[in-house]
């Protein structure tokens, strides 16, 4: 069974001076550098179209419900033109991060780089930061841990307060969405029994080391969340109201806010090295990002500003909450819940790619299964016990 494993489905983080795989091309000295960096997913890597799901299904997540209040902070006009500026400079770091990742392993002679790998060889490349290049590379790989890790955690209380509003809410929810006012909430649960019933499902799920086999899901997901776009797309455009007094710039004060929530809501920058050194063409690449992300940033510019004009200074933390308590709209948080939890195991990735693979080279391939496992589990234990311990205090 160890010998079916196929960590990280491509480039083995534990393995890196070893030569190429027997499926990677083999080149001639005069091949040029660009084409050096030809390799590592291989057969078994991810198509053009499995990367470009997987990349909207990283930056798609909780943070996007609340982009129409990071734009009730910012004001109706600059709200929006934030959001451009912000969907440009990412996209123009994700692309500089990919060009630095190529240009270094051609350099350095390495099939591929995670982020640490480009931290430290860039380092090294610097004669006053080369003697502390291990710790740029350690750093790095803290804070990826500490942010991916962050995003499993949000997906814990939105899984758990999404699936408990809808229990509470479903003696009193009506199939009439346009009077919809004898709702009553019936207590159940405590949102951390509901937690813990999810966290069995959560374990499975990360048990899929293979983002080939994953795009499936992540297919699946990204249609829920799609339909649940729609039919909140529709609401806020039948229910705008006339004229629109809504001031253009909000207080200054209050942009803090919005920066914050922009920011957490392009959650997917840590997939991006992860998803190109698993891709069959990595030069390909660069399309499914312009493509990923130019499709990513006009999602985030008009439902933060529909969902605005939508429900004015009543707009809440999630969209979803503003939504009318009827079967559709209920239907619209648990289609969303569903892509919430496929994307815990892609944001989840991550620091997979970082922890597991040392720990596997040194245990040895009898206990590589176990230790393997050993670790998703304890990871995803360890979000759930921090959100736990979160909900308890507050």
């Amino acid at each position: 069974m160890a010998a079916d494993i196929n960590y990280q489905d491509g480039p083995d983080f534990s393995r890196r001076d070893e030569s190429p795989a027997e499926d990677e091309p083999i080149r001639s000295p005069s091949s040029s550098r660009q084409s050096e960096y030809e390799r590592i997913g291989g057969r078994t890597g991810s198509s053009f179209f499995q990367t470009l799901i997987h990349l909207l299904k990283g930056n798609i997540g909780t943070g996007l419900l609340g982009l129409p209040l990071a734009v009730k902070n910012a004001g109706l006009l600059v709200g929006p033109l934030s959001l451009l500026a912000m969907g440009i400079v990412a996209v123009h770091c994700m692309n500089l991060l990919v060009k630095c990742a190529h240009h270094l392993s051609a350099k350095m002679g390495k099939p591929f780089l995670s982020y640490g790998d480009a931290v430290e060889y860039g380092m090294e490349n610097v004669s006053w930061l080369r003697r502390h290049s291990l710790w740029g590379r350690r750093v790095v790989n803290l804070f990826l841990n500490i942010t991916q890790l962050g995003f499993c955690c949000v997906y814990f209380v939105f899984l758990s307060d999404n699936v408990k509003q809808v229990v509470e809410t479903a003696n009193g929810t009506t199939v009439n969405c346009h009077n919809n006012e004898t709702a009553v909430t019936v207590p159940s649960f405590d949102s951390r029994i509901y937690m813990l019933f999810f966290l069995p499902f959560i374990i499975v799920l990360v048990f899929i080391r293979n983002l080939k086999y994953l795009a499936p899901l992540s297919f699946v997901a990204n249609i829920s969340m799609c339909v649940s776009l729609v039919l909140i797309y529709y609401y806020c455009l039948t229910n705008i109201p006339y004229p629109i007094n809504l001031p253009l710039a909000g207080r200054g004060v209050d942009y803090p806010l919005f920066f914050g929530t922009a920011i957490f809501a392009f959650e997917g920058i840590g997939v991006v090295l992860p998803l190109e050194n698993k891709m069959q063409n990595p030069r390909k690449f660069t399309m499914v990002l312009y493509l990923g992300m130019g499709i990513v940033t006009t999602l985030y510019i008009t439902l933060g500003t529909i969902g605005y004009i939508g429900f004015g200074e009543h707009i809440r933390g999630s969209i979803t909450l503003n939504l009318p308590l009827c079967w559709l709209y209920q239907t619209v948080k648990l289609l969303y819940s569903f892509g919430i939890y496929i994307t815990y195991a892609l944001q989840f990735y991550v620091s997979a790619e970082i922890l597991i693979p040392p720990a596997v080279a040194r245990c040895g391939p009898r206990w590589a299964l176990i230790v393997d496992l050993s670790i998703r589990v304890a990871l995803v234990v360890l979000t759930y016990h921090s959100t736990f311990s979160t909900a308890a205090t507050s």
